[in-house]
């Protein structure tokens, strides 16, 4: 239903690897871009998907708006709001068989399925979940350079912003210093249904971060 708002999420099948290079990295990003047009996703000509994107995307009507976004080897979160009728589960068909269709072409002599199974899409209507998906989702990332951190006391909460403020796979970075990706979310819109600004979610982000309890908030919603 228009206004809705999902959390996305899916991994590789038998939590395999589904991002393999940088390219890879890249298709699935892309396909943020261009496929959240209602009519079908949109054809680029050029050898760099990104070049003059703004004109590119001036064509489109949206599926869904991209409020949050974060790549990691084996997985994927998306953060949606729903603008088209049906976009969501739209949308979300629509990224796993193009991005399964590149994955399979570019591994010569695989075929079948690359994720484990069809995306879980969450609708967003509890409370705890409107204030802590946003978060949780950014916070992913962070599993990449300390896999126990939510089970540490004394995390260093300085460096851990800093990560996730450069990981390039994660639309965290948009928020903060802006990126050659930044077409594929919007930040005004986030901003106005969680009710923050970019200074109040940078102290979210830190006290997750530091308070043990709020880390185990995060690990419920992780199970």
């Amino acid at each position: 239903m228009i206004g809705d708002l999902a959390h996305i999420c899916n991994r590789g099948v038998e939590k395999r690897k589904i991002f393999l290079s940088e390219d890879d990295y890249l298709r699935f990003v892309t396909n943020l871009l261009f496929q959240n047009n209602k009519s079908g996703k949109i054809r680029v000509r050029k050898k760099d998907p990104l070049q003059d994107v703004q004109e590119i995307l001036s064509r489109r009507t949206k599926l869904v708006e991209i409020l949050k976004w974060t790549l990691l080897p084996n997985h994927y979160h998306l953060l949606l709001y729903e603008v088209s009728e049906g976009g969501i589960l739209e949308f979300t068909k629509r990224l796993g068989n193009a991005y399964t269709k590149y994955f399979n072409t570019k591994n010569k002599g695989r075929s079948g399925y690359l994720f484990q199974n069809s995306a879980k899409i969450i609708p967003i209507s509890k409370n705890s979940q409107f204030l802590y998906i946003p978060i949780y989702i950014d916070l992913n990332p962070v599993d990449l350079i300390s896999p126990n951190w939510k089970n540490r006391k004394n995390n260093n909460p300085k460096k851990i912003l800093n990560f996730l403020k450069s990981y390039r796979w994660s639309s965290l970075r948009d928020y903060f210093q802006g990126s050659e990706f930044g077409s594929a979310i919007n930040k005004k819109l986030f901003y106005e249904l969680f009710d923050t600004n970019l200074k109040e979610y940078e102290k979210d982000l830190e006290g997750f971060i530091r308070d043990p309890i709020k880390k185990l908030l995060l690990a419920d919603l992780a199970g």
